[in-house]
């Protein structure tokens, strides 16, 4: 090219860039460039480890292979010699035709491109069938889907809000998830269902099973709908309507469960801690014996004591298998005395618990609420839960946990005003009470405040993530100090 050609080809350039940025659609299969390198990104994801695919095919090679040797040798190998003898003819004459460094390396180029084309049309037609919106890759799916099958196995306890936005966070690290919850509620929707029909309080289960479901976002609206009229339908939530026809259809509660996780995609379980039919009573400092869960936070009374009527009900059999198998269990958050403590006054989880040797840590709640924790400390929730879980046998507190999560940062000035008016305050971290009280401390920002609506909750991927980085640091430190058992009994 000339000196004076250069300016012209320089405009050229630019002109071409302005048409392309104007229409990119018409002009973008002129550089595939992008899209064939993330193509070839995704192939090269189906070589990861764990996938359970590359050993599949290597054996299906391995079939094919031993199908043509078996069917060489049956026909006294004449197939064989054929074969090798059309190979030797064609390549001869390929290679007379087209010198040999360059038919080889042509064939080999057209193999690969034809292996590629052929089992990329076979994904993509098993890929519009199993995710035909086509949103995501297969083999994205697959990994994901192995990634969470090795994570460990959690075990959520609690109830209401706090324990579904748990939840949403943690479907994200592992599939194996339980998630055991009260059925102790007897007010709005599912306490007008457990009046009426008889059934056990579906609303916390609800819940936990629209946050773990795949598709969260529009089942959580779908199942916390609440239809606004209707005689009989006000005010009832279409969750709890559903896990009702659905326990009336299986049979029993757990079993509804079982079978709406499977039409939800639920990752992980839920489960009541008691099928019981059992009714929360609370004794006040004033002296009053208050009846339902609802009544305890409407006497605006300060709880002493707390307590199941029929007493010690028998836990679900399955809650306790999940706590002897799990890796990890997470306590709270939630409402103190009305979510939390009332799972583990079925005494034989609260055993089960403390005689489980895995990390297990307690999620203190950001806010007090009104009625149950007002004024409440750290510690104040600490010592209820120790309260609670009284051994009877030797009249002693047991240490269900070993750490507690708080809060670090301070809610802004506007959410503690709001918060006020109804009551609510931020629990007050007594950190030398805490530490007399033997629990480790996990200090650190997990709060999130809705500049739009000043509410204050856990910030569910944050606690997360803050939660199974303390379970890999507890875990590391359990390793070591079996190390150092067997180093000092050696």
């Amino acid at each position: 090219m000339s000196i004076s050609s250069f300016p012209k080809a320089l405009r050229a350039l630019a002109k071409a860039k302005q048409t392309f940025s104007k229409y990119p659609t018409k002009y973008s299969g002129l550089f595939p460039r992008k899209k064939a390198s993330g193509r070839v990104h995704q192939w090269f994801k189906w070589l990861a480890p764990g996938l359970l695919v590359k050993r599949w095919l290597l054996l299906s090679a391995g079939g094919v292979l031993l199908t043509s040797l078996g069917a060489a040798i049956w026909t006294g190998l004449t197939p064989i010699f054929y074969t090798l003898q059309f190979l030797k003819h064609f390549l001869g004459w390929i290679t007379a035709v087209i010198p040999n460094y360059v038919s080889g390396p042509l064939l080999l180029v057209s193999g690969v491109l034809f292996i590629l084309w052929g089992q990329n049309r076979s994904l993509n037609s098993i890929t519009s069938v199993l995710m035909p919106e086509g949103d995501e890759e297969l083999v994205d799916r697959l990994l994901n889907h192995r990634r969470l099958h090795r994570g460990p196995k959690i075990v959520a306890i609690g109830g209401g809000t706090g324990l579904s936005t748990l939840l949403r966070g943690l479907k994200d690290y592992s599939a194996n998830i339980t998630a055991i919850v009260t059925v102790a509620d007897d007010g709005g929707s599912s306490g007008r269902l457990r009046r009426e029909i008889g059934v056990l309080p579906p609303g916390d289960i609800r819940n936990c099973l629209a946050a773990l479901a795949d598709e969260e976002k529009l089942l959580t609206e779908l199942f916390q709908y609440r239809f606004p009229a209707g005689d009989g339908l006000v005010g009832h939530s279409f969750g709890n309507l559903f896990l009702t026809a659905m326990s009336d259809i299986a049979g029993d509660l757990e079993q509804a469960i079982a079978a709406s996780s499977k039409v939800l995609a639920v990752r992980g379980q839920v489960l009541p801690a008691t099928l019981s039919d059992v009714h929360l009573w609370a004794e006040l400092a004033d002296g009053r014996r208050i009846e339902g869960e609802s009544s305890i936070t409407e006497a605006n009374g300060k709880i002493i004591k707390i307590g199941y009527n029929p007493p010690n009900p028998p836990a679900l059999p399955k809650a306790l298998q999940a706590i002897e198998e799990a890796d990890y269990i997470i306590i709270g958050p939630g409402s103190l005395y009305t979510s939390v403590i009332p799972n583990l006054l079925v005494s034989e989880i609260a055993d089960a618990i403390a005689s489980s040797q895995v990390p297990r840590i307690y999620v203190c709640n950001i806010m007090t609420q009104p009625g149950e924790t007002e004024g409440y400390t750290v510690a104040d929730h600490i010592r209820a839960i120790d309260r609670a879980c009284l051994d009877t046998a030797s009249r002693r507190h047991r240490q269900l946990f070993d750490a507690v999560v708080v809060q670090r940062k301070v809610p802004s000035a506007q959410a503690i005003i709001r918060y006020a008016q109804e009551g609510c305050n931020p629990v007050i971290f007594d950190r030398e009470e805490v530490i007399k009280l033997g629990r480790r401390i996990v200090f650190t920002n997990v709060m999130d405040e809705d500049k739009n609506t000043g509410l204050i909750r856990h910030d569910s991927q944050r606690l997360a993530s803050v939660l199974l980085r303390w379970y890999s640091k507890a875990q590391n430190n359990l390793a070591e100090g079996e190390l150092g058992m067997r180093k000092i009994r050696n």
